[in-house]
């Protein structure tokens, strides 16, 4: 186990944007608020739907039993069947509740830790093993910045239902600060946690999935990068054989660091989309957090990345409030989102807008690696 953290300064120099001032109180706000918890479903009855989620973290135990920020060499795996409410809203996870519904709220109706890997990965390949072989598909939810244990796993939770994901859900956890001033603890705890992810998609693989999808939410996606480059360095190739599709959603990465991490990796995943919105607040205090103008998860230009076999989705229209997680959050998107593969094969190369191919939807193919998003009200604006 590694010792305890230093808490990180965030030092505020001269002439600091008005903007991104307000955006760190909001941020700080969300942070001090009561933030999603796991909550185990009442004794008595029994859910409804039960979706299972397998978990893989190196984060530390602390005293009173539960995955903190501390960080573990020692990768933890784990199993929560989580019971899924029938009446809840599509987008977003709930806060804290202290009197839980489980007609609205995703509660935990069992949880497991398992002796070792080999126990593990057995009970995963069970699960690959009741399902069809097209349908042996491994979704891994990468978080992202200031989140606790107990948010990733409702995020997957949620993420699949909204989705209809019909192969297996996994969450990988990496040590969080979980504080709004943590950033610089995030930052190396990316790098720290590469080994761990590397370590459970060996382990997916082995348990018989044919097919593995890496999601990664923000300082999250800086990690499936910085891994998938690990990996093809140590073994040409493996990005490409082992991982089946890449969604990066508001990536914290810098984009001259991005594009040299994908110089390494060849071929690229495919498909391998990125989502970003220029309303991403919180990107843009890590633009100034870093000294930067912008994040890859606020790139304006469309184009920067054309060399690369990437496609870009500019969900600004969409995007409110922080908009940090448009693609998760916002219900007119998440209905969207179900049958855009096919939309972006149909139409690659077009330059024109498409009204009407979604319902309500305007889809712009702005170049070969743009795809900007917009709700017709928008366009008609």
């Amino acid at each position: 186990m590694i010792g305890p953290r230093r808490k990180s300064q965030v030092k505020w120099g001269q002439g600091v944007p008005s903007g991104f001032i307000l955006t760190f109180f909001l941020l700080l706000l969300v942070g001090c608020a009561a933030r999603p918890a796991l909550i185990g479903f009442p004794s008595t009855g029994e859910p409804e739907k039960v979706s299972p989620v397998f978990v893989s973290t190196t984060r530390g135990l602390g005293e009173d039993g539960t995955y903190q920020d501390m960080r573990s060499e020692t990768p933890s795996y784990l199993r929560y069947d989580i019971s899924v409410p029938q009446h809840r809203s599509t987008g977003g996870i709930d806060k804290f509740t202290r009197d839980p519904d489980p007609d609205t709220d995703f509660l935990v109706s069992s949880a497991a830790r398992y002796p070792s890997a080999e126990s593990f990965r057995a009970d995963l390949r069970r699960s690959f093993l009741m399902l069809p072989v097209a349908d042996r598909e491994a979704l891994i939810y990468v978080h992202g910045f200031n989140n606790t244990f107990d948010e990733g796993i409702l995020r997957i939770s949620q993420l699949s239902d909204d989705f209809h994901l019909d192969g297996v859900a996994l969450h990988y956890s990496w040590p969080s600060a979980a504080s709004p001033l943590g950033y610089e603890y995030d930052k190396d705890s990316v790098l720290f946690a590469r080994d761990g992810l590397e370590d459970l998609i060996r382990q997916v693989r082995a348990a018989g999935a044919q097919r593995v999808l890496l999601v990664g939410h923000s300082m999250g996606a800086q990690l499936i990068v910085e891994t998938l480059r690990q990996m093809e360095i140590a073994r040409p190739g493996a990005a490409h054989r082992d991982i089946g599709a890449v969604i990066l959603v508001s990536p914290d990465i810098d984009e001259e660091v991005f594009r040299s991490q994908l110089s390494r990796i060849e071929p690229l995943p495919d498909p391998f989309l990125i989502f970003v919105s220029r309303r991403d607040r919180a990107l843009q205090l890590s633009a100034w957090l870093t000294g930067q103008q912008d994040r890859l998860g606020n790139i304006e230009d469309l184009s920067a990345l054309q060399d690369f076999k990437v496609t870009i989705i500019d969900v600004t229209s969409f995007s409110s409030g922080i908009g940090h997680f448009t693609p998760g959050d916002s219900p007119a998107l998440i209905s969207l989102l179900s049958n855009l593969g096919s939309v972006d094969a149909a139409f690659a190369g077009d330059t024109t807008a498409h009204i009407g191919l979604l319902p309500g939807v305007a889809l712009t193919i702005q170049n070969a690696t743009g795809i900007i998003l917009s709700p017709i009200t928008a366009i008609a604006e």
